[in-house]
């Protein structure tokens, strides 16, 4: 499935778009990074609160072949701006996953709900990594069109079939209302302070993420330091594995020890990251060390903060909903900033669009557990 972060291959599609081959304009890049997060997030805010009440099955079905459709529409883009509608559509319809999760919560046992999320997070991220490794290697020798409509095929291959797997609904039928369920969505976050705090708190690890991956490609194929090529640069994703095997770790020290202790733990490690991947604007070392401490701190709050934020209300498909939008609202912002930050100020200003998120999302969510406890 297409995922909303940029991969190395959607950079040359920009680049095919706007008239001038083998540049790499970071500002655009950037904005393209948030028109993808974005358009998740839409797609979050619309169908996501569905999956309390929509027939699960047709709505996978119908979103994956959607995607499909915008990805092929993508190909055929004659500019900038209908490749950006194409990939907002198509990132709007892969919301699939988030549809997944709170029927997993609901399902699972209260004591081991963290491991059983922290299989549904691996798998999406699994997916991530080699969406962006084969998509890169793909693209350098087959062009960015051809990733395109292979990502097509496979989403709706992949959609139907998930579709066919799920498990017959068991819920009495009710009509949905999708501008009720985001109308309601504000209520939702005013009922639950720690729905809120896993909220920031995941916003702000997504946010430095999201800036540093979103402009690491043009650091490594840039003049200088490093000057990979495309695939090469694509590698970097392998380092997503860490989120893998970082999982279900994760899961099972949150039904031990509960999720705020490893959400502290999961930026502590993204703390650690920063100075490194500072560093890595000249030492190609240091990059891959922070690419390790960044993917594990991710991935420990992601798994600990949606068990967190899907524990919060009664309605987990809606409180999931508000978790994730938040979550990728901050990285939509993130990578825009960091499109410009390059631009004018290079690797530094990145990393400091990258500190500030982590500041942010930790003070904001300090600030609710303090009001709570007052």
């Amino acid at each position: 499935m297409p995922t909303p972060t940029r991969t190395p291959a959607p950079v040359d599609a920009v680049d095919d778009a706007i008239g001038a081959p083998g540049t790499k304009d970071a500002a655009v890049a950037g904005w393209i990074a948030s028109v993808a997060q974005l358009g998740y997030a839409v797609g979050l805010l619309v169908f996501a609160p569905l999956g309390d009440t929509a027939d699960r099955r047709r709505l996978v079905a119908v979103l994956s072949a959607v995607a499909g459709a915008a990805l092929v529409a993508a190909t055929v883009a004659p500019g900038l701006p209908g490749l950006a509608a194409a990939v907002l559509v198509a990132c709007a319809a892969t919301v699939v996953p988030q549809l997944l999760v709170p029927l997993v919560a609901e399902r699972a046992p209260a004591d081991r709900r963290g491991r059983h999320v922290s299989v549904v997070v691996a798998g999406l991220f699994t997916g991530i990594v080699a969406a962006r490794v084969l998509g890169s290697v793909a693209g350098q020798a087959y062009g960015w069109r051809a990733v395109f409509l292979g990502a097509a095929a496979l989403t709706v291959a992949i959609g139907l079939l998930t579709a066919l797997l799920l498990p017959a609904e068991t819920r009495p039928r009710r009509a949905s209302r999708p501008l009720k369920a985001i109308a309601a969505l504000p209520g939702v976050l005013r009922g639950s302070a720690d729905l809120r705090a896993a909220c920031l708190r995941q916003a702000g690890l997504f946010g430095a993420w999201s800036s540093l991956w979103t402009s690491l490609a043009l650091l490594l194929t840039g003049d200088e330091p490093f000057h990979l090529s495309t695939a090469s640069a694509g590698l970097f994703g392998l380092f997503g594995l860490v989120s893998t095997a970082v999982a279900p770790v994760s899961g099972a020290l949150i039904d031990r020890f509960g999720a705020p202790r490893l959400v502290t733990a999961a930026y502590a490690l993204t703390v650690v990251s920063l100075p490194l991947f500072w560093l890595g604007g000249h030492r190609l070392w240091a990059l891959c060390a922070g690419a390790v401490f960044i993917h594990a701190g991710l991935m420990a709050g992601q798994v600990a903060n949606q068990t967190r934020a899907l524990a919060s209300t009664g309605t987990p498909a809606m409180a999931n909903t508000a978790y994730v939008v938040t979550a990728f609202a901050g990285g939509a912002g993130a990578s825009a900033l960091a499109g410009s930050a390059y631009a004018h100020w290079g690797w530094n200003g990145v990393c400091a669009i990258a500190a500030a998120a982590v500041a942010l999302g930790w003070a904001g969510g300090a600030l609710i557990s303090r009001r709570t406890r007052g």
